[in-house]
């Protein structure tokens, strides 16, 4: 669980990330404000500011001494190279810094802010503290090994990765090597057909696996805001492939990446778009049902489906539903939402409509600035003070695979954050059906991840109440994309359990069991006996109505 820092400790790192702060966006005005608060602050408080002022310089003169007077938090992993603490210079720096942070702290904290202007205040300086640290600039000691190391190349390449950059990456540092990966090649790989196709989405049938097959067919639904191979990377880690192998006909939607003529797609379009897709699934297979699973934004537009279904008498269609790190209830607390006010919220939606989309650049841009030691200043020291590339990774590529954004479906999700109304029933309409969650009696499985940011595991935990039906929930001991590519084998994989969903999370944790391995075998067990019979495998792709068109991984992946 988390925990919040006590007065008169060491800062963490800045780690404000969640989807609320990606749709909404920080204005440059609203950090501005908060400067100019904190300028007013110090005058207000003259005794108070100089009296910390004092105790900073004292501190700082027995640093220049060699006193040691704070250690780095454990948590931070910027200064673990020795010499920090073994180099005198190196030390007096790493101390000097520490200090700083610390008596800032203390400022905040021992002010008469407001409580919202204390956690807005913090907020702002964490970013600016981590983007000062000493592990930033050239004389970085792992930055001076490798200058000598190379004869003085690195500067040469690191320099020429930030012009690049620059160039084409919007000045931040890039997270992977582009060229190492290939949608289609070495990626979302496994053998199937586009067998239908509509101006929001493509619906990929998997070539099956196994000598035989359940009967009700799983459909698989990512998020709009990212590509859909992220359920089908390297063959080690595609739960496609996992489903396929374990006897279950599998289905995915791979959402077309909108441009400025889409703007009009908002949530319900895409649960119209849904509710064909699946009813493709049902006439292909033969099967009355057709079991779902959603990641993320997916989740919510499977949620929304199948509110829109049970209001029409037609939740038989839908035989069970998976979530994964899904937001249903969006309250979320976050420092960086205490910036979202009425014009804040008001001017996102104006800029996307505006643009006809929002880009994910933009929210990917946004997500790094609420993470920036793990996605900036990692990627800075590494890019452009050692001068190496940056690393081959399937998933950061993945994350880096960006798309739009409807300006409809933007403006629903905002509404969302703001109005949370799946939390009471019938606040939400969806194709002109007034939805009630807890009347939608299904079983249901769903995933959180302790370390997620983006959707917190608490939110998750909330959400999963509001469902009617058995519910499932179980915490995974990683963070937003870790909880759902958690492959059996991973030696570090844990999970943890709990039959009893309480109202109150805690209590929940509490008297949880944590249990070793990751979750999909138990995830498996579960969607097999909600998977009707097994019977011989159909080997043919799509069927005399809906026939196989374009192999796998479909046109709509490729569009930017």
């Amino acid at each position: 669980m988390r925990e919040k820092t006590a007065p008169g400790s060491l800062p963490v790192p800045a780690n404000f990330m969640n989807a609320q702060s990606a749709m909404v966006g920080l204005r440059g005005r609203d950090l501005f404000s908060t400067l100019r608060t904190l300028a007013f602050q110090g005058l207000r408080q003259p005794v108070h500011s100089a009296r910390h002022a004092f105790a900073f310089g004292k501190q700082l003169g027995r640093v220049m001494l060699g006193d040691t007077l704070h250690k780095p938090n454990p948590q931070d992993a910027r200064f673990s190279d020795p010499t920090w603490q073994l180099n005198p210079f190196y030390s007096r720096s790493l101390q000097a810094y520490l200090t700083w942070q610390k008596q800032l702290k203390a400022w905040i904290d021992e002010s008469d802010l407001s409580p919202d202007d204390r956690t807005r205040a913090h907020f702002l300086f964490s970013l600016l503290n981590d983007a000062i640290a000493p592990s930033n600039s050239l004389l970085n000691p792992q930055a001076i090994k490798e200058l000598f190391n190379t004869g003085g190349s690195s500067v040469l390449r690191g320099a020429r990765h930030m012009l690049d950059d620059l160039l084409h990456n919007s000045g931040l540092p890039s997270q992977v090597s582009k060229q190492a990966f290939e949608v289609g090649r070495n990626l979302a790989t496994t053998t199937g057909a586009v067998v239908f196709r509509s101006e929001m989405l493509e619906l990929i049938h998997y070539k099956p696996m196994s000598e035989k097959q359940f009967a009700t067919p799983l459909l698989v639904v990512p998020p709009q805001i990212n590509k859909y191979y992220i359920f089908d990377l390297s063959p080690e880690k595609s739960f496609i492939q996992y489903c396929l192998k374990n006897d279950l006909q599998t289905f995915a939607i791979s959402w077309r990446n909108p441009d400025a003529r889409h703007r009009e797609w908002g949530l319900s379009s895409y649960v119209q778009a849904l509710e064909e897709a699946s009813e493709v699934c049902r006439a292909i297979t033969g099967s009355k049902e057709v079991n779902l699973i959603g990641a993320c934004a997916g989740g919510l537009t499977i949620a929304a489906l199948q509110g829109h279904l049970q209001a029409k008498k037609q939740l038989r269609k839908i035989g069970c539903a998976t979530y994964l790190v899904s937001l249903l209830d969006s309250q979320v607390d976050s420092p960086a939402m205490l910036f979202a006010d009425e014009q804040t919220l008001e001017s996102a939606k104006r800029r996307s409509y505006q643009s006809g989309v929002l880009d994910g650049r933009d929210m990917a841009r946004v997500f790094a600035w609420m993470r920036p030691n793990d996605l900036i200043w990692n990627y800075w020291v590494n890019n452009y003070l050692l001068g190496k590339e940056p690393p081959a990774f399937d998933i950061l590529f993945w994350n880096n695979d960006n798309t739009r954004l409807p300006a409809a479906l933007h403006g629903d999700l905002l509404e969302l954050f703001k109005h949370n109304p799946l939390t009471r029933s019938g606040a939400m309409e969806i194709c002109g059906s007034p939805i009630d969650m807890s009347k939608v009696n299904l079983d249901s499985f769903s995933v959180a991840g302790i370390n997620d940011h983006i959707t917190p595991w608490e939110s998750v935990y909330r959400s999963a109440l509001l469902l009617g039906g058995n519910r499932r929930f179980v915490l995974s001991n990683s963070g937003h994309i870790q909880s759902i590519l958690n492959p059996p084998g991973n030696p570090k994989a844990t999970f943890m359990e709990n039959g009893k969903l309480s109202s109150d999370h805690r209590a929940w944790y509490y008297d949880a069991k944590k249990l070793e391995g990751s979750w999909w075998p138990a995830w498996l067990e579960w969607i097999q006996q909600r998977s009707g019979e097994r019977h011989e495998t159909q080997v043919a792709i799509g069927n005399s109505k809906y026939p196989a068109m374009e192999a796998a991984p479909g046109t709509y992946v490729h569009i930017r």
